[in-house]
């Protein structure tokens, strides 16, 4: 492997710095180089160059919007006996503690980051005579240009223009029928059938700008330096901004200066409660299909309670 590293890299030092850390799916660690520090995360499984190749395009994705920190994603590595390794600099990242507040304003503005593109370009569009180069890319469908993972299962990220179309197709029904190829849950595959039917009433008539996501904001998945809030691990896509709260709410990791401060500059629209409880579904459906049946009950109690 630190042949491999070293030629990739073009690096004579490859020398371990002592950090490293195993996350549920993949074990990293972090070498000094001639280039500076960077980390490595690893993974042998056969599906690990499509995961790393979609978490470098998330990164880079959000690194351009210049809102939030990431680390910055250097390579993809084909290791020869199996996976893949991805190659990133290296932060020293403690706990979420003293950025909280500071995470939810940068969030939002990542959230809000596409939409200000668009009234940027409309803006300019109905200035008279005013013609400006510009190589901005808005985006007005939901999806990604490329698979991401969430876990190691890959996400259908082909382009929407409806939200809750890209949502019951592409997050809740690759779910669905994982877990019907897994288990046959009859009782899961009748309440989703329900379901169907309902989510459209959940949205009325909102209008929803597609937001860039990190997808996967669970507080295992952020962090901080001396300067502010750092977040990584993404499985990122175009969606809805509420969307980045349900798992945000699901396993602890963010206090309530976080969403003060982020509900101050997106406000809750109504109907969130329900539509974050449809949200979380995809995640515990996800936790149920990477962990096993552990989470099926929580993934049945939001169904039930959805279909009411």
């Amino acid at each position: 492997m630190e042949d491999i590293l070293r030629r990739e890299l073009g690096t004579s030092v490859l020398r371990t710095t002592g950090h490293s850390g195993s996350g549920c799916i993949s074990h990293g660690e972090s070498f000094h180089t001639d280039h500076g520090r960077v980390y490595v995360k690893i993974n042998s499984r056969a599906e690990a160059r499509r995961m790393f190749d979609g978490e470098m395009a998330s990164l880079t994705a959000i690194l351009e919007t210049q809102t939030v920190k990431v680390p910055k994603p250097i390579k993809v590595i084909d290791v020869p006996e199996g996976g893949a390794m991805f190659v990133m600099e290296h932060l020293d990242m403690k706990s979420l503690n003293r950025h909280a507040e500071k995470l939810g304003i940068q969030l939002a503005d990542l959230h809000l980051h596409n939409q200000k593109l668009q009234e940027k370009l409309k803006k300019n569009a109905s200035t008279v005579g005013k013609v400006e180069e510009t190589d901005v890319q808005v985006v007005e469908r939901f999806g990604f240009h490329t698979v991401t993972c969430c876990g190691y299962l890959p996400q259908v990220n082909d382009w929407q223009q409806d939200w809750v179309t890209f949502f019951a197709r592409q997050r809740i029904q690759p779910q669905m029928d994982m877990i019907e190829n897994n288990s046959g849950d009859r009782e899961a595959r009748e309440l989703w059938a329900q379901l169907q039917l309902k989510i459209p009433s959940l949205f009325g008539d909102m209008e929803i700008v597609p937001a860039l996501l990190h997808g996967d904001l669970w507080g295992g998945n952020v962090a901080e330096d001396n300067s502010g809030p750092i977040i990584f691990d993404p499985a990122s896509f175009y969606g809805h901004s509420e969307y980045e709260l349900a798992i945000a709410g699901m396993f602890g990791g963010f206090g309530g200066s976080f969403y003060s401060a982020y509900h101050n500059k997106i406000p809750k629209a109504p109907g969130f409660e329900k539509r974050l409880k449809l949200y979380q579904l995809f995640h515990y459906m996800n936790h149920w299909n990477h962990f096993g049946g552990g989470y099926r009950g929580s993934s049945i109690n939001i169904m039930r309670n959805l279909v009411k």
